[in-house]
């Protein structure tokens, strides 16, 4: 099934109207635009194809009598249950290669992941910001391979759109969940879908530092209920102060290539304090 078509097409449809509405100006520098050209260039067109080899060369090695052997499953009941699978996978992945921060036998995780992180701004452009080795470690690929190589590939794809999507909401510029967290009627039980739910907001402040920023919490894509019952869910109350990472930016080569290409990261010019954007809801 493909899928790329369809995300690529409601990515542009988000990013268009990201960029009417001015949500793109004076937010990039060089380093940005390479990162992201690249990535969403490389991406697609080579790294997925080879890791899509792989990892189906790994699938036919490990079930050489596998393939088809789940094609008599019904859909929904396959789509639920990988959905599950893939979230739950996804979750660990996710907090592990964070956890490399402070871990060192998992650094080269983080290094990978981290790509993805140093964005200083938040919208759906940034779901392309993907170091080009993730496909080769990230849970979801290898599930929805195997899925595939079991005769899953309607579900798998169904998943992957799904996934994708969510994706494009929960990175998107737009914070149309704002207004109704702080709604004297509705805010408290929206809330309460937040703990079942990752909503934009959550996402964003995964992405942030600073008041309402903590990158330690929200690692899954859509089932809050992870973060809730492995203890990292953070419901924000507005915008995280700042965006990306702070201290040493990564070379634009190494966010790209990592661990191929390894360059000593440069101070950022937001290294010292600085007070707030205007446009953003959070308090400094």
């Amino acid at each position: 099934m493909s899928y790329y078509g369809p995300v690529l097409a409601v990515t542009a449809i988000i990013l268009l109207t990201e960029i009417l509405t001015g949500r793109h100006r004076g937010i990039y520098r060089r380093d940005d635009i390479l990162v992201i050209g690249l990535c969403a260039l490389l991406n697609p067109l080579v790294t997925r194809s080879l890791a899509g080899l792989l990892i189906a060369g790994a699938a036919a090695l490990l079930l050489p009598q596998g393939k088809g052997a789940l094609a008599h499953l019904p859909l929904l009941p396959s789509y639920l249950v990988l959905f599950l699978l893939v979230e739950f996978a996804f979750y660990w992945g996710h907090r592990w290669a964070h956890e490399g921060q402070r871990r060192p036998a998992l650094r080269w995780l983080w290094k990978i992941h981290r790509t993805h992180h140093a964005g200083r701004y938040m919208n759906v452009l940034v779901t392309q910001r993907v170091n080009l080795f993730w496909s080769f470690v990230v849970p979801t690929a290898w599930i929805t391979g195997f899925a595939v190589y079991l005769g899953q590939g309607v579900a798998a794809g169904l998943v992957i759109l799904t996934i994708f999507w969510w994706n494009l909401i929960t990175h998107s510029h737009f914070r149309w969940d704002d207004a109704i967290r702080r709604h004297p009627r509705f805010g408290s039980l929206f809330r309460a879908v937040e703990h079942l739910l990752i909503s934009p907001g959550m996402h964003h402040t995964h992405h942030g530092y600073g008041k309402d920023g903590a990158s330690y919490r929200n690692y899954a894509v859509t089932f809050a209920f992870l973060d809730w019952m492995f203890g990292t869910l953070h419901i924000p109350d507005g915008r995280p102060w700042r965006y990306g990472i702070p201290g040493a930016q990564p070379h634009w080569a190494e966010e790209i290539f990592y661990p191929l290409v390894r360059i000593p990261g440069k101070a950022q010019d937001e290294g010292k304090a600085q007070p707030p954007d205007p446009t953003e809801t959070a308090v400094a």
